[in-house]
């Protein structure tokens, strides 16, 4: 499982004009379902996620967690992160999971999240999105559940 992380001071998802979900200040998650993910790599984000210490103190220094700076979280499914570009010009995503599979895994993902007491909006899967969103930093970082273990 992958997923990009950024820092927001805002984000909101739409579909068809109509708005899906939408945060303050947070983590905007894109997550990539690859095969063989399994709910081990799930818990593993779900855990990292929450825990990663990337808000600022008041020394300026990223040592609070999403939930220590208030914030809240956004997730959007997006198996373009599974893409594979290293050879000609469009990419391959052999190595993502089929579509039921990849939606069990990104709504078990979203209940470990909420489960964790944060309010966590999310997009549609499977559906073509808009998103909007204001980076803060920016941070961004990209967390692999493969090269975890």
């Amino acid at each position: 499982m992958r997923a990009v992380v950024q820092r927001v001071k805002e984000a909101s998802v739409s579909v068809e004009g109509v708005l899906q979900g939408n945060i303050g200040l947070g983590l905007l998650i894109y997550l990539g379902v690859a095969q063989g993910d399994t709910e081990v790599d799930a818990r593993y984000l779900a855990e990292k996620i929450v825990g990663l210490r990337v808000f600022e103190d008041t020394q300026g220094k990223m040592n609070h967690s999403v939930r220590e700076a208030g914030g809240s979280l956004l997730l959007v499914s997006q198996f373009t992160l599974l893409g594979d570009a290293r050879k000609g010009r469009r990419p391959s995503y052999s190595e993502a999971a089929e579509p039921g599979r990849a939606r069990d895994l990104y709504e078990y993902l979203m209940g470990r999240l909420r489960e964790s007491g944060l309010t966590c909006a999310s997009g549609v899967f499977q559906t073509h999105m808009a998103v909007r969103s204001t980076n803060d930093g920016p941070v961004t970082l990209l967390l692999d559940s493969r090269k975890c273990f």
